[in-house]
């Protein structure tokens, strides 16, 4: 049996019309039975770079017994001039989460997916001590399982106080070798609760690298730290979205 952390998260490409552009990571997100495709903001829209896509698509599973069987769901980004997806921002600016929900009647009647609800939110910060070993399950410069079509999981550990907004934005650190295509990822810990197919605790969403300004590239190595944004924001972006 696949284990069921590894369904839970998809590639996503975008496009602008038929151009592909970039590749990137998602996972899925149950509330009250609606289903939300979680990744990060700049993956749908991000002006400084220029990247605009008007579609993404998502690449999902429809047989657990055969993971080599698979569909590309394509999904608009924007209906009636008007995005689709959610975001949040706080007082120190935006959120580079975005989460959009996707219409369930058009997907496949086989689906083979996992997902978090809020139930796999982590409640209790001060359980979450600085060095706690966690993963992080993305498509790493679009690497993966081309045959079965999972993502690959690369190993990081908390580097900030967790819980503790990092110089006033809404994330914490990690530790962990990542790379373009790891944006959107979901960053998890072990659940020691038990009776759950799916024991892991949902801390953050992986956003990007972090380095300093002034580093010499030839002397100094890249930090090999990470910004992850606080999962909890998904309660507030997930609540907003109107039926």
């Amino acid at each position: 049996m696949i284990e069921p952390l590894l369904l839970t998260t998809a590639r996503v490409s975008t496009f602008n019309h038929d151009r592909a552009l970039t590749g990137a990571s998602g996972f899925f997100f149950l509330r009250d039975e609606r289903l939300f495709l979680v990744t990060s903001r700049h993956v749908v829209i991000d002006a400084p770079s220029g990247h605009y896509p008007n579609r993404i698509e998502i690449e999902l599973h429809t047989d657990e017994h055969n993971l080599t069987r698979q569909v590309a769901l394509s999904v608009l980004l924007y209906r009636d001039e008007r995005s689709v997806w959610h975001q949040g921002e706080d007082p120190s600016g935006e959120i580079d989460v975005a989460v959009i929900e996707l219409d369930r009647n058009v997907m496949p009647e086989s689906l083979a997916i996992r997902y978090f609800t809020p139930a796999h939110l982590q409640s209790a910060l001060d359980d979450v001590e600085v060095g706690s070993s966690l993963l992080i399950v993305g498509f790493p410069l679009g690497f993966h399982d081309t045959l079965h079509h999972l993502p690959v999981v690369r190993q990081a550990v908390i580097a900030s106080s967790f819980g503790l907004r990092f110089q006033g934005q809404g994330y914490f650190l990690t530790d962990a070798r990542t790379h373009r295509g790891t944006s959107g990822a979901p960053v998890v810990m072990r659940s020691v609760e038990q009776g759950d197919d799916l024991p892991w605790k949902l801390l953050g969403v992986h956003s990007a690298r972090i380095d300093v300004g002034g580093r010499d590239l030839e002397r100094d190595e890249s930090l090999g730290l990470n910004c992850a944004w606080y999962a909890d924001i998904l309660l507030t972006l997930t609540a907003s979205v109107q039926t």
